[in-house]
């Protein structure tokens, strides 16, 4: 009989943009992220341990996807030390996201980091280990075996707020693997809202991992590095700090830019933005001007606009998208979104 579990794992918006990798997935800059509630991936995961015929099938949303085969394969070719099990095994996958994949939202955010804990949670059964442990080891490992699958998927693993990569001064922070921030930031924080526009909800032209893999040999790629660790820094002081929220705006707005910056500047360059996303920021520059209302924007790998806001302004922020920026969204097409409390186990 097959071993069985499903998990839904959220997406992640980066505040602090990671863009440029090294050795296995580790990343050139720490990053940190907003963990988000309704755009989030579910995935039913099925283990036959010493199969005959072992090898993976890959279903989406009940149908088979082979074009999703060769990432699920190299992200087990990754853990071929960590669970030495899945190379006898008949693994199959079934997942579905609540938000368009490969648009820029992180689909392989939320997707590796289900599939991470699924594998975590059945290597658990296989190898007869406690119920998840209290103290947060679990989280740790399944945020390492995630990050082999996806970079940002690592951080997806916990609630609210999540930091990637070696920071001095911070503890338990890591290369290897994210870190919860929710006791290092503002409770406003705990509720924050990400509106996220779909501009387009076309697969893009150039996926995440050819452009960081375009940041070797980029010409202000150490620039970029040395920026966002300041950028980082700044960030998360004003997080933790009352009638801060002027430098929150200006840090996630630049990033934001700096990102997408980096992929017109290339040697190769390319652009995902496309000419809406461009009129969304100036309507929120000049919506933020003529109102006070703390709104701000931020972008992934992609044309989508998240709009960042405290909850307190959820009325003001609907209207204006409703009155104004639904014009330049692909088919009308938003989703309202929030910071959430992270994975949860569906079976």
């Amino acid at each position: 009989m097959p071993l069985t579990t499903t998990w839904r794992s959220p997406s992640n918006i980066a505040l602090i943009k990671y863009w440029g990798k090294h050795g296995v997935q580790l990343p050139r800059n720490p990053s940190l992220s907003f963990t988000l509630s309704a755009c989030h991936t579910d995935m039913k995961v099925d283990v036959t341990p010493d199969a005959a015929n072992p090898g993976v099938k890959v279903l989406y949303d009940g149908a088979e996807r082979p074009a999703f085969e060769p990432k699920i394969k190299s992200f087990f070719e990754r853990l071929r030390d960590h669970l030495p099990w899945l190379h006898r095994a008949l693994i199959v996958t079934d997942s579905i996201n609540t938000f368009p994949y490969s648009a820029g939202i992180a689909s392989s955010a939320s997707s590796m980091s289900a599939l991470a804990l699924c594998l975590c949670d059945i290597d658990d059964e296989i190898n007869n280990r406690p119920v998840i442990d209290d103290e947060g080891q679990w989280w740790i490992r399944a945020s390492e075996i995630a990050r082999l699958g996806s970079g940002s998927a690592c951080r997806s693993v916990f609630p609210i707020a999540a930091l990637w990569g070696k920071v001095e001064g911070v503890t338990g922070s890591s290369d290897l693997h994210a870190i919860s921030m929710v006791d290092q930031v503002l409770a406003t924080f705990h509720t924050y809202q990400d509106s996220i526009l779909i501009v387009s909800s076309a697969e893009k032209s150039i996926s995440s991992s050819v452009g960081h893999e375009l940041m070797s040999g980029h010409p202000y790629a150490d620039v970029r590095y040395a920026e966002a660790k300041i950028n980082l820094a700044r960030l998360m002081e004003s997080m933790r700090m009352e009638d801060s929220m002027e430098h929150f705006i200006s840090i996630c707005e630049s990033e934001a830019l700096q990102l997408h910056a980096l992929m017109m500047m290339g040697k190769e360059p390319f652009v995902l933005i496309k000419p809406n996303t461009v009129s969304i920021i100036r309507e929120i520059w000049q919506f933020r001007k003529d109102t006070g209302v703390p709104v701000c924007f931020t972008l992934d790998a992609g044309p989508n606009v998240h709009l960042l806001y405290p909850a307190e302004h959820k009325t003001a922020v609907h209207d204006l998208i409703k009155s104004s920026l639904i014009p330049y969204c692909a088919d009308g097409l938003y989703i309202l979104d929030e910071v959430g409390n992270g994975p949860k186990q569906l079976s």
